[in-house]
């Protein structure tokens, strides 16, 4: 089995989460266990989770059974949850995190991340004071959002006077947030991208820009949007239950894209997301 070594980075508050991870949205809680198990195998060493996707326990007993949660094992896996939206506020978000390392079968978390900004119910702030405790307690290392837009980041740095060191948001070459990307890189806000393919939309984007970029260097056109990720520094999180497309996912570093191809997938971007718009939707 090939040996993939994926790059680190490291974060403003000097934490190194490996680049690439595992997003296990939408696998259902038993379906969720071989998937992590493979995953591991092929060897990555990030997993990307959250309550809200319903399916912590079977990321649980994937870590449990393959024997990553204690030891030199556990020090090796970067293991990132999120908050259910519903149970943002410092007393709900307190129990709901004790809950979360119980399904996990984890004594501590590498990065706690809100999920949702929900603008319209804001307790953000007040979370995050629950969050900072976890940090100081040990069962969290680093502390992250999703969908947080630069007024969202803001406000919540007002509040509590610290910025992220991580914003997920929803990134792919047809859809590249050039200005929340650019917020974020301002204030040593780590970018990380979910849905880096558009959920497979992006395949095919451009009129086949992506397909002949990809028979050029004899690679499938995920590997290409994946590997131009990697070049613009992002950290991604494709999700595949399929262990080879895993393996694939992860062997970005044997070719390299060219400047113009760089370019050619730069000038993709449009004004369509994939995803839930970050001003409406919450994780219930």
């Amino acid at each position: 089995m090939a040996t993939f070594h994926t790059p680190m980075v490291t974060l403003s508050d000097g934490n190194l989460i490996p680049q690439i991870g595992l997003g296990v949205l939408r696998i259902d809680d038993e379906g969720v266990t071989p998937v992590v198990e493979s995953a591991l195998e092929a060897g990555y060493r990030h997993i990307d989770g959250a309550a809200g996707y319903n399916n912590e326990a079977g990321v649980g007993r994937a870590l449990r059974n393959a024997g990553f949660t204690q030891g030199e094992h556990r020090k090796n896996l970067w293991v990132t949850t999120k908050l259910r939206d519903s149970e943002q506020g410092y007393d709900s978000a307190r129990k709901a995190f004790d809950r979360q390392l119980g399904l996990l079968q984890l004594d501590y978390v590498d990065m706690y991340m809100l999920h949702w900004p929900t603008p319209f119910d804001w307790r953000s702030g007040e979370t995050w004071k629950a969050f900072q405790e976890f940090r100081a307690e040990g069962r969290v290392r680093t502390l992250g959002v999703c969908n947080f837009m630069p007024e969202h980041l803001d406000r919540l740095y007002e509040e509590t006077g610290e910025y992220p060191t991580v914003n997920q948001i929803e990134l792919h070459p047809t859809w590249q947030q050039r200005e929340v990307v650019a917020y974020c890189k301002a204030h040593s806000i780590a970018v990380e991208a979910y849905s880096p393919m558009a959920r497979g939309a992006d395949l095919n984007a451009g009129n086949g820009t992506i397909e002949r970029i990809a028979a050029a260097h004899g690679v499938t056109p995920a590997q290409v949007i994946l590997r131009w990720h990697i070049e613009n520094g992002t950290i991604i999180i494709p999700k595949s239950t399929h262990a080879e497309r895993q393996k694939q996912n992860l062997d970005l570093f044997g070719f390299a894209l060219a400047p113009e191809e760089h370019a050619a997938i730069d000038a993709l971007d449009g004004p369509t997301r994939a995803g839930h718009d970050p001003m409406t939707f919450t994780y219930a």
